[in-house]
Formats: structure tokens, C-alpha cells, sequence
């Protein structure tokens, strides 16, 4: 082990100091005439190196403690290094927004489209214009936290952008800790949750949806009538289904890949939202006729390509298409769907509660809901309807996908109002 230098911390000589040893580094004939002085007044300078071999050093001027205050800083510095626990300041200077294009050129690699596209947009719309031109050493947690409180709105926005801060700040940790500490960590998500009323969430009736159904065109009929409102299908994955995947002999569809928009161009996804969506679905007599309609109209090709990059959709396999032939889309389904709705005298306009954006009702993915409540009243297992549906959490079937009958409000209402010898139909108890 080498050793250590005897003049380590050292005092660096001054353009402005008039010392002896000063005035023959920086002649006052070259640097000014300063005035003679007995004791120099120069920084001094703490040399040490880091885990990595290399040379470092820092200056404490005469106001900053000189030569005890270098002292001090190499007993620290040198246990940091001996301990593995040193983390260089300058690492720290960085701005977050270079942070995040290290961090998004491997992050950008990995989850599924729809999450990859989620975290983009939340750093553009929410990280990117209060905290890009900031260090990193910079960053608060009270500074972070008044910003999150009153410039996010949103239970959910919150919590998605304080997670995504967590996962940014965590990675300059991890990348030869840059911060120390993750200011991030302690966010609090303050916006209240606010739920969705029941009546928002409950899907139309059996006469409301013959009403959409009849105001929808024939060839839609065939795909959302015939086909999602027996089978609850996400959006994606009939308009993912290839042929090779269709049973006709059993009667069932196996769900193996999705199509999802990838800001804003169509691409195949090799596997489902979750992984319980990777299921066989049974199918009705009238889901199996919209198949084979689709069957004779496209003859779609029973191949079935690799998923590639995404983007060569292969809709030559593809059952259900757009009526123009192209690969089917929200957008195919979204514009018939609202035109429906609104011929039939159902729709209506809901204010999103979360974020204050107004929603059509009913919509699309309400046949999800409704294919749930139909299997619950008629005695389904809660586990089976979880399977059929590619529902990850069994909850979430009984709590969100399934509503009461009918007839319960009646139920209540008689209840309520009946008499038991010319009451109110209520009586005291002790």
C-alpha cells in the first residue's frame, strides 16, 4: 500500500494572497501588486482518490475552515471510500431530464405497449415541464410533494406519477449513486378517490342494448351483437383473433395475442392485458354464425406468423377486419358504436369523477360488465366467470362486473312500504 502524502491536505498558492511563496508563483510584475504578507491565505486543497483509482480533489478557502475543514473531509471521504459508501457530488449535477433519456432508452424496452406508452406520456405531460431542467441534487421531497398536491389532479394521476418519479430517482441510486437518497420516496398521493356511482357503472338493459343494436349497420351487428355481447371479449382480442386460433368442431376461440394502438398505429401484442387472458373461450350458436359470416366474406388464411416487430399486422389471418377489409380498431368500432347510442335515445354524457372529463355512457366495454351479470344470475361460479372473462382478481368480477337484478330496487321499495296492520311498514326494536 502506498504511502500517504505528508502534504495532504497542502495549501494552494493565490494570484491574490501577498506571501512569499505566492508572489514567486504569481509575480505582482504579471498579476498586480498585492500587499506583503506573512501568512498565506491560499485554499487548501484535499486530494483522495475514489473507488475507481481516480485522483480527485476539493478546496476550502480560509472562510471555509482551511486546513481543519480539509482535514475533516479526508477522514470522511476516506471512510467512504473504505466502506464502499462514497458517492461523488458531481454525479449529482445532472439534469432530470438527461436522467430520463438514459432511463427511457432501456425502460422503453420493456412491459407492454399500452404500459410503456402510459409512462411516456406521464413524464411528458406532468415530469417533463416542471422538473427536466433541474439537477437531480436539486430535488426536495417538500418541493415535490406541493407540486404533486396542486398541480397533479387525480387519485390515479398521482399515484401513477409519484410511481414513475420512484423508478426514476431509484435508477440514479443504482447508477453509481448519484443522489443519496430518493426524495421521491415519501410522496404522499393526496387527491381523494373518487368512485364512480353505481348507476354509471351498471350496463344497459336487454331493451336498451336491442335498441343500439337495431340502430347499428348490419355489418357491425355481426361483430358487436352477434359476437362480443355473447362472448364479453375485450376490443383487442377479437380484433386480434386469427383463424388458426378458431375451434369450429368444439366451438371455442383460444386467446393468445392482442391488437393494441401504439401511439396512435395498430400493432400486435404476443400476449393478452394479463396473463389470465390467455384462455379458451366458449362460444354461443349465434357467436359461432358471426365467425363463419366473417369466414366467407375475408377467407382469412389458418397460418399463423410469428409477431415480429408489431407492426406487420398479417391481416390476411385475421377473422373479424374493418368493412373496408383493413385490420379492426377502436376507432372502426367507436364511431359506429356512438352513432348507435345516440339514434337509440340511450346515450348520455357522464363527468368523469377521477379527472372531470365528460364520458359517453354506455360504453363499448360495457358488454365486458353485461356478460358478467348475466353469468351471476344464473348461477355461474364466481371462479368460472373469473376464467371466462380473463379477469386477473376474482373481486373485481363480484365488486365491478356484476350488478344487482332488475327488479332488486322494486325489491327495496316494497319492502320499505309495506304494511304490517296499518304501519309504515317499519317497526321499533329494543
Amino acid at each position: 500500500m502506498p504511502r500517504r502524502a505528508a502534504n495532504n491536505p497542502r495549501q494552494v498558492p493565490s494570484k491574490t494572497c501577498g506571501c512569499q511563496r505566492c508572489l514567486e508563483k504569481y509575480p505582482a510584475a504579471q498579476h498586480g501588486e498585492r500587499r506583503p504578507r506573512r501568512d498565506c491565505i491560499g485554499s487548501w486543497q484535499a486530494r483522495f482518490r475514489d473507488p475507481t483509482g481516480k485522483q480527485k480533489a476539493k478546496n476550502y478557502t480560509i472562510e471555509e475552515g482551511g486546513k481543519k475543514a480539509a482535514e475533516a473531509f479526508l477522514d470522511e471521504v476516506r471512510t467512504a471510500v473504505r466502506q464502499r459508501k462514497y458517492r461523488d457530488p458531481e454525479r449529482g449535477k445532472i439534469t432530470v431530464g438527461q436522467l430520463w433519456e438514459s432511463y427511457w432508452e432501456i425502460e422503453q424496452k420493456k412491459g407492454k405497449v399500452k404500459t410503456r406508452n402510459r409512462k411516456q406520456s406521464l413524464y411528458n405531460t406532468h415530469v417533463k415541464p416542471k422538473w427536466s431542467g433541474y439537477r437531480l441534487i436539486d430535488l426536495e421531497y417538500m418541493a415535490l410533494q406541493r407540486w404533486l398536491t396542486h398541480e397533479v389532479k387525480g387519485h390515479v394521476t398521482q399515484h401513477k406519477v409519484r410511481q414513475l418519479l420512484i423508478g426514476l430517482l431509484n435508477a440514479a441510486i443504482k447508477d453509481g449513486e448519484r443522489i443519496s437518497t430518493n426524495p421521491a420516496i415519501h410522496l404522499e398521493v393526496t387527491a381523494p378517490r373518487r368512485e364512480k356511482h353505481p348507476d354509471d357503472l351498471k350496463p344497459p338493459t336487454k331493451a336498451q342494448y336491442a335498441l343500439i343494436h337495431a340502430a347499428l349497420p348490419e355489418y357491425y351487428q355481426r361483430i358487436l351483437r352477434d359476437f362480443a355481447y355473447e362472448t364479453g371479449m375485450r376490443p383487442g382480442e377479437y380484433a386480434g383473433l386469427r383463424l388458426s386460433c378458431v375451434d369450429e368442431e368444439d366451438m371455442v376461440v383460444h386467446v393468445k395475442e392482442i391488437l393494441v394502438l401504439d401511439r396512435g398505429r395498430l400493432c400486435r401484442q404476443e400476449a393478452p392485458k394479463t396473463d389470465a387472458g390467455f384462455r379458451t373461450v366458449p362460444l354461443t350458436p349465434r357467436a359461432m354464425e358471426a365467425i363463419r359470416f366473417m369466414k366467407e366474406k375475408w377467407k382469412p388464411k389458418a397460418t399463423r406468423s410469428a409477431v415480429g416487430d408489431g407492426y406487420d399486422l398479417h391481416v390476411e389471418e385475421l377473422v373479424f377486419r374493418g368493412p373496408k377489409g383493413g385490420a379492426l380498431n377502436m376507432n372502426n368500432l367507436q364511431r359506429p358504436w356512438k352513432k348507435a347510442i345516440v339514434q337509440a335515445g340511450v346515450a348520455r354524457k357522464v363527468k368523469n369523477p377521477e379527472n372531470g372529463r365528460t364520458e359517453w355512457w354506455p360504453r363499448l366495454y360495457e358488454y365486458r360488465h353485461d356478460v358478467a351479470t348475466r353469468l351471476h344470475h344464473r348461477g355461474v361460479a364466481e371462479a368460472d366467470t373469473q376464467e371466462f372473462l380473463g379477469q386477473k382478481r376474482g373481486g373485481k368480477v363480484t365488486w365491478i362486473y356484476t350488478h344487482g337484478s332488475e327488479d332488486a330496487r322494486e325489491r327495496v321499495r316494497a319492502a320499505l312500504a309495506s304494511e304490517d296492520g296499518g304501519g309504515s311498514g317499519l317497526r321499533a326494536v329494543t
